[in-house]
């Protein structure tokens, strides 16, 4: 059984302390901070009060709003093809999160993305057909998610 309880609390209800917190781990996440002292100073907090709390304040993410993939692709090993492929995932207004690829083997290379497509500017099916349709794709699958 785990130690800790957990709430789920609208924003509004909480002391305005949290969502300063908030505010300066978004600074330092975004580098806009070099420090956690210029962090909570910019938040308008003290460092003691970050310390405090900032183990205890994360923002909610609805399960729906994260959705992931996992691709497999195999590449033909000649410039460009991977440029083309991360700048379809773009296009699309997927977010990818990795990219692996191998060494090229034999004339292919064997590359697997992962992506977060919450914000695709079409279906997932959609973008699977634009990618398997680029030169120098020989096969994509999705391997993982939607």
């Amino acid at each position: 059984m785990s130690d800790h309880n957990f709430l789920l609390v609208d924003e509004s209800a909480l002391p305005d302390i949290f969502k300063k917190v908030m505010a300066a781990k978004q600074y330092l996440i975004a580098g806009t901070a070099s420090s956690t002292s210029e962090a909570a100073r910019m938040a308008g907090i003290s460092r003691s009060a970050f310390y405090k709390y900032k183990d205890a304040v994360y923002p909610y993410k609805d399960k729906a709003s994260s959705r992931l993939i996992t691709l497999h692709a195999v590449l033909q090993d000649k410039p460009g093809v991977l440029m083309s492929l991360i700048s379809a995932f773009y296009a699309a207004g997927a977010n990818i999160l990795t990219v692996n690829q191998n060494i090229p083997v034999m004339g292919v290379a064997l590359v697997s993305i992962s992506a977060r497509v919450d914000c695709l500017r079409m279906s997932l099916d959609e973008l699977l057909d634009s990618l398997r349709s680029l030169d120098g794709v020989q096969t994509i699958e999705n391997i993982a998610g939607e």
